[in-house]
């Protein structure tokens, strides 16, 4: 069955990449559909700060049922289908460890079989991630075997595969995307980029003193998110589905990104930021780095936006975000 002419349905669009990725095809012409649990009672927070609310067709679906998700891919068409959804926290998933790996499992599984039954010759991307590799000693590639150290990181695992089971037994076009860390103002405030620079900012306008961290030695390769939704889209217009790591290649530890941040503050991050256990996973990653020479390679995609620059614009979006509060 052909599927409607340059029409996307992203599930998950109320996320941070689901926003940007919806962004990115509006500007490239497509209609853009988008899914929540709740379409009626969801903020869509993202697309209200990018000002595409009302350019994003928006539905209810759960993605742990089938019927709810064949439904919504049978109403819409797509010529292209986005997996942005799932439980997204890598320290959450210590605390929830069924209902993470179901929601990426099970969700991912029900969009290619919901493909698969309707017949439909859309191209499918998935969100797999770099947690996927566990501690990369020299940058990860491709080839890269898997060491999965969170329940996150065993779901991705898991539907990285079952997205290469569906593409070989069923020829179906279908990618994941290894994508490393990419932050961007839509970041909620649980993620340690936000953390860091929100704390900054009120130290700044002293309304702390301190900023508690957990592990400052870690290291880990961030990126720019617009740059890396941009990459997930160049996959689905290969000739042939292919997986890809999206990375920076640049491997910077979170103490650095700290003193950078603090450092647009005029501030001495030693003076400020304490180091608590509390805040430690039960297993982390202690170095995190991509090879993406594979995505310049073939998709003619490269990272615009390394660490120091990415703080540069957090802060400037931090900034502008508490002088609109103010006003």
């Amino acid at each position: 069955m052909k599927p409607a002419s340059r029409t996307a349905l992203a599930f998950g669009v109320s996320g941070q990449d689901g926003a940007y990725l919806a962004k990115l095809l509006i500007d490239q012409g497509y209609e853009v559909h988008g899914t929540s649990r709740d379409a009626d009672g969801s903020s869509f927070s993202g697309l209200r700060a990018l000002g595409i609310l009302d350019q994003v067709r928006l539905h209810s679906a759960t993605l742990s049922e089938f019927r709810s998700v064949a439904q919504t891919v049978q109403n819409v068409r797509p010529s292209e289908i986005f997996n942005l959804a799932a439980q997204s926290s890598v320290g959450l998933s210590f605390q929830q460890p069924v209902e993470t790996i179901d929601s990426i499992m099970h969700g991912t599984i029900n969009i290619l079989e919901a493909i698969r039954f309707l017949g439909l010759e859309t191209r499918f991307y998935s969100a797999s991630s770099s947690e996927c590799f566990g501690n990369t000693e020299v940058p990860a590639n491709e080839r890269t075997p898997f060491h999965p150290r969170s329940p996150y990181a065993v779901g991705k695992a898991a539907s990285f595969w079952a997205v290469a089971n569906y593409r070989e037994a069923y020829d179906l076009f279908a990618c994941s995307g290894l994508l490393f860390n990419h932050e961007s103002p839509l970041r909620p405030t649980r993620y340690v980029t936000q953390k860091i620079i929100q704390g900054a900012a009120d130290i700044a306008e002293r309304r702390t003193d301190t900023l508690t961290l957990g592990a400052l030695d870690l290291t880990r390769d961030w990126g720019w998110a617009p740059d890396y939704v941009d990459a997930m889209a160049r996959m689905l217009k290969q000739d042939t589905p292919e997986d890809f790591v999206i990375a920076t290649g640049v491997a910077y530890k979170l103490q650095d990104f700290v003193d950078t941040a603090f450092r647009c503050f005029g501030l001495d991050w030693t003076k400020h930021v304490e180091s608590d256990s509390a805040f430690m996973r039960p297993s982390d990653i202690s170095r995190s780095v991509g090879d993406p020479s594979k995505a310049k390679r073939l998709l003619g995609w490269a990272a615009t936006t390394k660490m120091p620059d990415l703080v540069d614009k957090l802060v400037e979006a931090e900034l502008i975000r508490r002088s609109l509060q103010i006003r």
